[in-house]
């Protein structure tokens, strides 16, 4: 139990519709099971860009700037715009060694509020999530939380 917080990205393919001219070909094996998958039905892709595990700075960032400060595990839509914006957060945050920018957040099961390795491993882990946003065809992202 804990906070799990999850950043996916929605491409819309639209392979249903005959002008898209989406071509494809879908292989998918869970084990030993084959998935039955038709390509010409598929009109998202999603994928999951960030999972972090208890990073309540992050989370705290997301609350404020995405959810207006509500906190309730919601799906919330997130521009490219802001993802750039913590990034470049995370980014300062490292250079200038200021946790003070990005605090960390109590709350139930949030984790360890110390400015210990965990939390250096968080904002590393969530730059590196954010190098390479896309922003070709018709992405959207989305943040949710759990505990």
């Amino acid at each position: 139990m804990g906070l799990d917080m999850y950043l996916t990205k929605k491409i819309y393919i639209g392979a249903p519709w005959e002008h898209r001219k989406v071509k494809a070909a879908v292989k998918i094996t869970v084990g030993e099971n084959k998935i039955a998958i038709n390509p010409k039905k598929i009109s998202y892709i999603e994928e999951e860009v960030v999972t972090w595990r208890k990073a309540n700075q992050i989370h705290a960032w997301f609350v404020e700037n995405v959810q207006k400060g509500v906190d309730d595990c919601a799906v919330y839509q997130v521009s490219k715009e802001l993802l750039e914006q913590l990034k470049e957060l995370c980014l300062k945050v490292k250079a200038e060694k200021n946790s003070n920018l990005l605090p960390p957040a109590d709350g139930f099961f949030f984790g360890s509020t110390e400015i210990d390795e965990g939390y250096w491993q968080d904002i590393d882990q969530t730059i590196k999530g954010l190098i390479d946003l896309e922003d070709r065809f018709e992405v959207s992202y989305q943040y949710q939380s759990s505990w």
